[in-house]
């Protein structure tokens, strides 16, 4: 049983204590439960990735969905989905850039996830995106998103795809896990069949590094076959190390 909790995180072969867990096991259950409901009510640190997407060297825009708050977010997964109306006519004036690929980065359910890993990310990304010749037009930030507000936000900037960074919802074994969902010709009503996701990147996941090769992969495929989702199969050739991956190296 000692080996089978080596390799995985979930919750196995944790004993008990008469017809309870150890203690142990509780505690540890608890912390995680917390860290899980933290990680949904954490602070959205959306001015540090403006400035690190400036330095990047891609140009910046800041977007709100309709939801005003984050209770209100929590409560009405819809407002999450539009944009507010100041937000829209923004990105609406910035149309017509030949933006060919607008990478955004959404709170979504773990803004934990999105301020540690989005840039890091992205520093892995945008060179393989350079080498095959491939333009990110603009990069969004969006304050209480859901995964179809890049619909709206890709529609509205005429990009041909939208690569949209956002925090995943908690669980307990990772409280801080980043979803990247690609979809081609993004419009308002896309359904999720037509997008690719590359998931569970963090530290115990899937490295930067192997999520760059999936994600730089899927988007210079989607452009040329011009589709995104359920016909793009990920055939990268990427394979992901079973070790844990150490992100502060």
């Amino acid at each position: 049983m000692g080996r089978l909790r080596e390799l995985t995180p979930a919750r196995v072969a944790l004993g008990r204590a008469g017809a309870s867990l150890p203690t142990k096991a509780l505690l540890e259950f608890t912390l995680d439960h917390a860290r899980a409901r933290d990680a949904v009510h954490a602070a959205f640190d959306a001015e540090t990735l403006l400035q690190g997407l400036a330095a990047l060297g891609l140009e910046t825009a800041r977007v709100s969905s309709l939801a005003p708050g984050r209770n209100d977010y929590l409560a009405r997964p819809d407002l999450g989905r539009k944009l507010d109306p100041d937000s829209r006519q923004r990105l609406a004036s910035r149309r017509g850039r030949g933006t060919a690929v607008a990478v955004i980065i959404g709170d979504g359910l773990s803004p934990t996830a999105v301020n540690a890993h989005a840039l890091l990310l992205l520093r892995e990304l945008l060179p393989l995106l350079a080498g095959d010749n491939i333009e990110i037009g603009e990069a969004v930030v969006a304050s209480g998103a859901r995964v179809a507000l890049g619909d709206e936000i890709g529609d509205v900037l005429g990009a041909r795809m939208t690569v949209m960074l956002i925090g995943e919802r908690p669980g307990l074994s990772a409280a801080d896990s980043l979803g990247v969902y690609l979809t081609f010709g993004p419009a308002v009503g896309t359904t999720d069949e037509k997008r690719n996701c590359v998931s569970n990147i963090h530290g115990g996941g899937l490295g930067y590094r192997e999520a760059a090769a999936r994600i730089a992969w899927l988007i210079r495929e989607g452009l040329a076959r011009q589709l995104t989702g359920v016909d793009l199969k990920d055939e990268s050739g990427v394979r992901t190390s079973h070790a844990i991956v150490d992100h502060s190296t």
